[in-house]
């Protein structure tokens, strides 16, 4: 298997750290608001990552971070914690809002047939680790005290920009927007560890450190919670680009400096969804969600479908046409599949004929995981001169990685609707309709989440909202 590291910008023979074993981290997200279709690519790729290990054989253990803590709203330290801006926005809890933005990002995960990781961790949950890690970086000389914050020391390394696309130019103030001047610092490159109460006074989540009560930043999270999880030595760690800098090369900053030693091999990242105007992005305010495209009448997985045409490292641009055109071939091969699994029955699959295939399919897949191509072969195979059983069965086989549900023939008929069930919804309507005249597009979205939940799909036409089961 060969994968592209960007620790070293090239394609490797992957090789784990223990025979037959991965141990892979994957950054989860910051429970604030829905996740958008843009980052749901990275965990659709990262998934598809996942099962292509599983399916060449390695026992993989797969552990994510929830960031219910310690994310602000830019990458110079500064700003908003993130989790407190939701709580704002919608007059609840930081926990509240964290559980249930939880709850609705692995229901979409679900939607795209995303596995769920085997160990998933809140920020919350480890403070013991994080100020552990922190009196050992400050023992150590690679951290400080400044201002009653405590900050990384990036000024001990011998190279922090390990990654290679950055510069010091790029933290300058002015350069780029989510960059201010902090006068604690003792180079601007520095980041915080730890924040106390002399900054943030009214942060809703705060414990007692050695340094004063506070909360953790950002980036020690995810070095903890894999150390906790997958010790020491760690194989792939995953996340979209825009990961990279700073908060891959801060996560590698302190767990080198930390451990002593080199502590991931492979580093995997996703490229950008982009639409017509650049980068999808919640800051921008262009958010895209699973519901959103679903109330459009798309099953989920054709989204899944549209986004295995890319290659994980190209930028991947989305439009309503391009998505449409997804659809239509998914909508072809699935049906192409389902004809060729019934006329399959019971039968059984040429065993050689099967594993000659098998082993293509492990080759393409394994190769940088090229899910174009992996896609084209199950083409491929219903082309092929080979019996419909052992069709199925390769189609099947495959989508054990391609996660498409091919074969899968889902009811056509139209379920009855209760009329206790008609009489709620058109009366969540009207609670969604007047928070959408108060502005209130926070509590409209959540209504039409939680309708979506009981397998209710809205549809907002120029004839009013209509609605359906889905």
């Amino acid at each position: 298997m060969k994968l592209y590291n960007t620790l070293t910008r090239t394609v490797e023979e992957f090789v784990p750290n223990v025979e037959g074993k991965v141990a892979m981290y994957t950054c989860g997200p910051t429970v604030y608001h829905f996740a958008h279709i843009g980052n749901l690519r990275s965990y659709i790729c990262e998934d598809v990552l996942e099962k292509t290990l599983r399916y060449s054989g390695y026992d993989v253990k797969r552990v994510m971070n929830i960031t219910d803590v310690g994310h602000l709203s830019d990458d110079g330290d500064n700003g908003e914690d993130k989790m407190v801006k939701g709580a704002q926005r919608e007059h609840k809890t930081v926990m509240e809002i964290a559980a249930y933005y939880t709850k609705c990002f692995f229901d979409d995960c679900a939607k795209l047939n995303i596995k769920t990781p085997d160990v998933v961790e809140p920020a919350t949950n480890c403070i013991p680790e994080f100020i552990h890690m922190i009196e050992k970086l400050l023992d150590k000389g690679y951290a400080y005290k400044s201002g009653e914050n405590v900050y990384f020391d990036t000024s001990k390394l011998k190279e922090y920009y390990v990654f290679g696309a950055q510069n010091e130019d790029e933290l300058m103030v002015g350069v780029r927007d989510d960059v201010t001047e902090d006068p604690n610092k003792r180079n601007k490159n520095d980041f915080v560890l730890w924040f106390t109460k002399s900054k943030f006074e009214d942060q809703a989540l705060k414990w007692d450190s050695p340094w004063g009560v506070g909360y953790p930043g950002w980036h020690i999270e995810c070095s903890c919670i894999s150390m906790k999880h997958l010790g020491e030595y760690m194989d792939i760690h995953c996340g979209g680009v825009d990961n990279i800098f700073p908060h891959h090369t801060n996560e590698i900053a302190q767990s080198e400096s930390y451990l002593g030693h080199k502590w991931c091999n492979y580093w995997f990242h996703v490229q950008h969804l982009n639409d017509r105007e650049g980068k999808m992005s919640k800051s921008k305010g262009n958010i895209l969600t699973v519901s959103v495209v679903q109330e459009k009448g798309y099953d989920p997985l054709v989204y899944r479908f549209f986004c295995l045409q890319s290659h994980y490292r190209k930028p991947l641009e989305f439009s309503w046409d391009a998505l449409d055109n997804a659809n239509a071939a998914y909508q072809k091969l699935k049906k192409r599949c389902v004809e060729i699994a019934k006329e399959a029955g019971d039968a059984a699959p040429d065993k050689a004929v099967f594993d000659e295939w098998k082993a293509k399919f492990i080759d393409v897949i394994g190769n940088d995981i090229n899910t174009s191509m992996a896609t084209t072969l199950v083409y491929d195979v219903i082309k092929a001169d080979m019996s419909a059983a052992t069709k199925a069965a390769l189609i099947n086989s495959f989508d054990e990685v391609l996660g498409l549900d091919l074969t899968v023939e889902k009811a056509s008929a139209e379920p009855e609707v209760d009329a206790e069930l008609a009489a709620y919804v058109e009366e969540q309507i009207e609670l969604r309709k007047a928070a959408k005249k108060e502005k209130n597009f926070a509590l409209a979205d959540e209504i039409r989440a939680k309708l979506l939940e009981k397998g209710v799909v809205l549809e907002d036409t120029r004839e009013g909202v209509k609605w359906h089961l889905a």
